[in-house]
């Protein structure tokens, strides 16, 4: 059976739009070989949109799914931080050292407990394949300053300071990865002393733009830098989590890019990279 160059290069042709996701009817009723195996590429052709449709369904449920657990978790948590401000209120000038350390220590609890809800939700959506990135050309320094919002209150409470050095445009979503920078520079503030400097810098070289958080501590050991982005395992802090990292880690991993660690020491502190691949 002799076939055209002409009809295996529209054949081909066609397989690489199915590839690319577009819908390329390919049935042929007439007899023979070349029939057969164009109708057995279109069955597979299905098959396989079929599958991908069908992961699309159970990644929209389990996004909804994750939507429904974490408000059934935030709901009861808010009702106990409200009622534990309003003991705080009641007992006021009238409450003793010891109930005054204990609704300190509810209300710390309860901030952990939050984050914790929060960070884990954020870590599922993420596995589950349930979050689209929205990229966007950002400037470094923006993205540091909204990364820094939400530590505020942290790094006053520790004397710290936090100088940014970046002037480098980024492409990436905005939102996710202010939330990946806010979890590195927690790290950094969590392992530098009460009146230390962190250090952020932005950058570029022929492979990607980055933008690094280098903490004042005393650096990481070699060893340990393999299990910094291991979940539950990865905290240096009896505080810590072990959430944190892995999570700022799945954002860059889903928008292509990469977490790189430079354990520091001898004087200098750690510095944690997001690369962003060009």
């Amino acid at each position: 059976m002799l076939i055209k160059k002409s009809e295996i290069k529209r054949l081909s042709a066609d397989i690489r739009r199915i590839i690319d996701g577009q819908t390329v009817d390919l049935r042929d009723n007439r007899e023979g070989v070349w029939e057969i195996l164009k109708n057995d590429i279109h069955t597979l052709a299905n098959i396989k949109n079929e599958q991908v449709d069908s992961l699309e369904r159970e990644r929209d449920v389990m996004a909804e799914t994750l939507a429904n657990i974490s408000h059934q978790l935030k709901t009861p948590l808010t009702s106990v931080t409200v009622m534990a401000d309003l003991l705080e209120n009641a007992l006021a000038a009238d409450a003793t050292d010891k109930q005054t350390e204990f609704i300190t220590n509810i209300k710390i609890g309860l901030t952990r407990m939050e984050w914790l809800v929060s960070a884990l939700m954020k870590m599922a959506k993420l596995d589950a394949g349930a979050i689209k990135f929205s990229m966007m050309n950002i400037q470094a320094d923006e993205l540091a300053g909204l990364a820094l919002e939400p530590l505020r209150i942290l790094l006053d409470l520790k004397n710290q300071s936090v100088k940014i050095s970046c002037d480098t445009g980024l492409f990436c979503d905005k939102k996710w990865t202010a939330e990946a920078l806010s979890n590195i520079i927690k790290n950094a503030s969590e392992y530098s002393p009460d009146g230390g400097e962190i250090r952020v810098e932005s950058g570029m070289n022929p492979i990607c733009k980055w933008i690094s958080v280098t903490d004042g501590g005393k650096g990481i050991a070699n060893n340990e830098i393999a299990n910094l982005f291991k979940r539950f395992e990865g905290s240096r802090s009896d505080k810590g989590y072990g959430i944190g990292l892995p999570l700022a880690l799945a954002i860059m991993q889903g928008q292509n890019g990469d977490i790189e660690v430079d354990g520091g020491g001898n004087g200098n502190g750690a510095a944690f990279t997001l690369k962003f691949f060009k």
